[in-house]
């Protein structure tokens, strides 16, 4: 890269701080779409994820005896690109997640209201420290969630309930028929 040879100094290191957060920030993405198995996707964001690396990483190397300033704005590159890759994820809405519902009351209303707006749920008898309550699982993509809450609290004001990520869900995911993992090696005959 030798047009990097001719630029200030200074913008050598704004390059190199913004090339680490375009790398990172596309790390971020690809990992949450190989946690959804998106395969080809991962694989696409993978080589320009280490193409920008090998350009930021090696302007830094080859010029840390002559320019050791230049270490901090690749780690502050790398740093940066955390939160815009967290940034990117948020907007972009990735993944899928489970809403816990949990309602004392309203739980007809509730699974009737999600219901009517397409969602598959499942519904289950619960207790709470006050008593008997239901429980409501529903499954949404994340884009989808504050919608799902907020159809809850307008049936019932008082709900509970939990977000956690469904990492890995697929609609259409069929039972495995063998252990996997590093684990799986072990359990073979």
């Amino acid at each position: 890269m030798h047009f990097l040879d001719t630029i200030p100094p200074v913008l050598l290191g704004v390059a190199i701080f913004g090339l680490r957060i375009v790398d990172v920030s596309i790390g971020t993405v690809r990992t949450l779409v190989m946690v959804q198995g998106q395969r080809r996707l991962a694989v696409f964001l993978a080589f320009f994820e280490v193409l920008v690396w090998i350009v930021a990483v090696s302007q830094v190397v080859s010029r840390l005896d002559s320019m050791p300033w230049l270490a901090p704005f690749y780690a502050g590159g790398f740093a940066a690109g955390v939160g815009v890759g967290m940034t990117i994820e948020r907007r972009l809405a990735l993944g899928r997640y489970v809403v816990r519902i949990i309602t004392r009351f309203h739980g007809l209303e509730i699974a009737a209201a999600l219901r009517g707006q397409g969602r598959v749920l499942g519904t289950f008898r619960g207790e709470t420290n006050d008593g008997p309550a239901n429980l409501i699982y529903v499954s949404a993509r994340a884009n989808r969630v504050a919608v799902i809450i907020e159809l809850a609290r307008e049936a019932d004001p008082e709900m509970l309930f939990l977000v956690e990520s469904a990492a890995g869900w697929s609609e259409n995911a069929l039972p495995i028929p063998h252990p996997t993992g590093w684990r799986a090696i072990f359990k073979k005959k």
